[in-house]
């Protein structure tokens, strides 16, 4: 029976151990796939499809991509959450015998990724991994490859807690043990959009002893070892450039759950999923992309402790008081390029001669950046001055062997410079005189012949050679030169002395290349020994670069420097400082907030687009940059330090979870309710509005009721439940806030001013006509208004001003109608909803235990 080429045999043993990846295979100058991965390539990568006979049957299908243009194609399929196999020919085809030989030499992932040109600059390229232990516990490990950040942190509230911490960080792939449970695994895929791997070996590596020296639990050695063990088996290249790893105390920062990071659009936009329009846009004027980044890591794990709040504070407000120097501090780290991704690639082995030449420019500003932080008369600045080691070595090496404007690639010489290794200059020397000979040459062939045309040229094929053009052949005497090649309008010829020459030349030519390219692999390795050197460097240049660019939006802003209290919160004209930077034209209006021991709640109630979220949504931006160490958007602020906010605001289905807008809504306000403790920050906006109205309003004053008295944490509650507010008679510690609106010749005024007291109407309709619907239905809404509004009134015997009274209508009117239902069920519906303890449910146990009733009576 007929078998597979050999080069196809090959080509299927070493996919079959890389079923999860594109394979592309080495032939020639073109990188090929075969089968399944060419039918797929070709459509993700829109390329064409062709055919190879390489088999017994049809032809196989196949598809190729350049070799010297693949990382494009790499880039997309990594963007795309796929991994590709680099096969390579791992030795000379001239030696082989039979097919060459090849092997995968890099598996390239998308949380793998080294390469700048598949790396943004201004953001972690994270791989996590995940490791599940019999007491319940998780632990989640952390990797940036490309800087060699290495973290860990213990999760013990249960699988919603992982998701949650995952939510929180850039991840571009996860690994996982192979038994971690499908519905888990598809979460991971679905809610996080990563690519899932796995890896079972969790034995410890002792080559990364000097990493684990923090690393006191055996939970966390395994779990780590288990990233380790991935990434070595897909780089199969040095990683001397992985740092000790960190353990993250979780409850050392600000918590914020995957809804409140979205709801509150720190990071990127909920709708345009951009960085133009979040928080981190507004705050991010750092000008290195090491800084960028360290500025997205803050934003993500907010401070909790004061004392390392305060110090930020200090230090943004020596920089916020120093106009000149901070501009020339700008100035400086303008021309720092990314020492941690540099160090990263120097010991990759992906680095170039450009890339360290670059290193050496970086590192020749440190002393003028220590310099001018010397100038500030603040004591924490000049702390982070004397921490800046400026590694003078790496420098004068780099000053000393490298030319200034060396090529891309450090494969085809003129990237060291003269005078650094006298065998490199005797090579060179051999060439340069031996191409001034080629000159001489030709000039004196010219003269003999009096050949003005007379050129004396070089190919890779023929070497060196004499061309003579065909008009003037008659000029040559006879048997002056051997001929070489015929061309339509000239010939070529060769002499013995040219032909020495050229060996001569070329083999100083050919040494000279490969001793530059061995000298470069040699200061590569002399720089590997200063990794943790210039890893050290990059932490503080970024700190600083963080901490001035919080000075400098505090300055172009108008942010003054927050205090912190232990129980009472004041913010004196807080802004939202993303729509004010949106409203250029300076017409957002400011309002004040205050919240203590008596004033836990505010019940919020106002008409839509007055700006009720958005008063919320600042207290908690506001809250946030505090605790970052970054000044606040307002006139005067008193912050507490919360230690996790919560947030339900916005209408949105989960329809890949198959949840309505009420359920995604009732889920939210019960994880802040499940979680949240006396120091949290709760927001929620319109409860309840996802069901029926008597159903909503009995739901939302529920939610409030057991937060003022089980949690008792700050909470802004808006609402347009008016009959809420009456709340305010019988929960002490809950006030009513409401915006300001008027209505003026027919039409509503939004004044956005937040003023004490309950909103008297909603101005629904009146929002509805600013959205330009047709005015035949405007007025007819109006008259249903009416209409309901004085049906009310005739069936309502209590006084439009009892507003608690009112609710108590409504819910007992529902009671009758339930009695009605009750009477006609089995008495052991009855005895168990007598049985019930509603005031120890939660507002959605109590949902789900009168929903399960209500089946048995049907």
């Amino acid at each position: 029976m007929a078998k597979y080429t050999p080069m196809m045999e090959q080509y299927l043993r070493i996919k079959a151990d890389h079923q999860d990846a594109f394979l592309f295979f080495r032939l020639g100058d073109f990188y090929e796939m075969f089968f399944d991965d060419a039918i797929n390539a070709a459509r993700e990568l829109e390329i064409t499809l062709t055919k190879k006979n390489a088999g017994p049957k049809e032809p196989v299908p196949m598809c190729g991509v350049p070799y010297h243009s693949a990382d494009n194609y790499i880039k997309n399929l990594i963007a795309k959450g796929y991994k590709v196999a680099i096969c390579e020919q791992v030795e000379d085809p001239k030696a082989a015998k039979g097919v060459v030989k090849r092997e995968v030499v890099q598996l390239i992932t998308p949380g793998t990724v080294m390469e700048s040109n598949m790396l943004s600059e201004k953001e972690n390229n994270y791989i996590a991994s995940l490791s599940h232990f019999d007491d319940g516990s998780y632990v989640i490990v952390y990797n940036d490859l490309s800087t060699g950040e290495n973290s860990l942190a213990f999760v013990t509230h249960g699988w919603d807690a992982v998701i949650h911490e995952l939510y929180n960080q850039p991840i571009k792939e996860i690994v996982v043990s192979s038994n971690l449970p499908e519905k888990w695994q598809e979460e991971l895929r679905g809610k996080l959009n990563v690519t899932v791997s796995f890896q079972d070996e969790i034995t410890f590596n002792g080559e990364y002893r000097n990493l684990c020296g923090e690393l006191n639990d055996e939970r966390l050695m395994k779990a780590f070892s288990r990233l380790l063990n991935y990434i070595q088996h897909t780089q199969k290249r040095s990683l001397d450039h992985l740092q000790p790893a960190k353990v993250i105390e979780l409850k050392n920062f600000l918590s914020l759950d995957m809804y409140s990071k979205r709801n509150l659009e720190l990071t990127e936009t909920i709708i345009k999923k951009g960085k133009h329009g979040s928080l981190l846009w507004v705050l991010d004027r750092t000008v290195t992309a090491m800084g960028s980044r360290l500025l997205k890591k803050w934003l993500e794990r907010p401070l909790i402790n004061k004392n390392l709040i305060e110090k930020r504070l200090t230090i943004v407000d020596g920089f916020y008081q120093s106009f000149m120097e901070r501009d020339s501090l700008r100035d400086a780290l303008k021309s720092v390029y990314d020492l941690e991704r540099l160090a990263g690639r120097i010991a990759f082995g992906n680095v170039n001669a450009r890339d360290l030449i670059q290193l050496k420019h970086s590192l020749g500003k440190i002393p003028e950046i220590k310099n001018t932080l010397h100038q500030f008369g603040n004591k924490q600045i000049n702390d982070l001055a004397n921490n800046l080691v400026w590694p003078k070595e790496i420098g004068s090496l780099l000053e000393a062997s490298l030319v200034e404007d060396p090529p891309v690639s450090v494969k085809e010489g003129s990237i060291i410079k003269a005078g650094y290794n006298e065998t490199l200059d005797t090579y060179r020397d051999a060439s340069k005189n031996g191409k001034q000979w080629i000159a001489e040459l030709e000039q004196k062939e010219k003269q003999e012949t009096n050949i003005k045309s007379l050129k004396i040229g070089y190919n890779r094929v023929f070497g060196y050679y004499i061309e003579v053009t065909k008009a003037n052949l008659h000029l040559l005497p006879e048997g002056k030169y051997e001929r070489k090649q015929t061309l339509t309008n000239a010939e070529r010829y060769i002499t013995p002395e040219l032909k020495e020459k050229e060996q001569l030349i070329l083999e100083a030519e050919e040494k000279s290349v490969e001793l530059e390219y061995n000298l470069f692999i040699e200061i590569r390795e002399q720089l590997k020994e200063q990794i943790p050197v210039l890893q050290a460097l990059a932490e503080v240049v970024s700190k600083i670069d963080v901490l001035q660019a919080f000075a400098t939006v505090s300055e172009a802003n108008n942010y003054k420097r927050p205090s912190f209290a232990e129980d009472e919160l004041t913010i004196k004209s807080g802004r939202h400082p993303v729509i004010e930077q949106v409203m250029k034209d300076g017409t957002f209006v400011p309002n004040d907030v205050h919240l203590d021991n008596n004033r836990d709640i505010l019940l919020i109630t106002g008409p839509n687009m007055s700006g009720k979220s958005t008063y919320m949504r600042q207290l908690a931006l506001t809250a946030i940059m505090g605790q970052i160490g970054c000044f606040v958007p307002c006139e005067h602020a008193e912050l507490l330090i919360f230690d996790q906010i919560f947030t339900r605001i916005g209408a949105a289905d989960d329809l890949v979870s198959g949840q309505s807008t009420f359920m995604v809504e009732m889920l939210e306000a019960n994880h802040a309710i499940a979680n949240a403790t006396e120091k949290s920050l709760i927001l929620l906006d319109e409860i309840g509005r996802g069901t029926s109205t008597y159903d909503g309003m009995a739901l939302a004053q529920a939610i409030v009721e057991y937060i003022h008295n089980n949690i008792q944490a700050k909470t802004l509650f808006s609402t347009h439940y008016h009959e809420l507010t009456a709340l305010e008679n019988s929960l002490n510690k809950l006030k009513n806030v409401h915006v300001r609106a008027e209505e003026f010749e027919g039409n509503v005024v939004f004044l956005h001013q937040i003023n004490d007291g309950a909103a008297d109407e909603s101005y629904g309709i009146h929002v509805a006509k600013l959205a330009n619907l047709p005015e035949q239905l405007i007025e007819r809404a109006n008259t249903i208004l009416n209409e309901l509004e004085n049906k009310d009134s005739k069936n309502n015997t209590v006084s439009d001003y009892d507003e608690t009274a009112q609710l108590s209508f409504f819910v007992e009117e529902e009671k009758a109608e339930d009695k009605k239902k009750v009477k006609n069920s089995d008495s052991k519906v009855i005895k168990e909803l007598e049985n019930l303890d509603l005031f120890d449910m939660t507002p959605l146990q109590a949902m789900n235990e009168l929903y399960r009733l209500q089946k048995l009576t049907k």
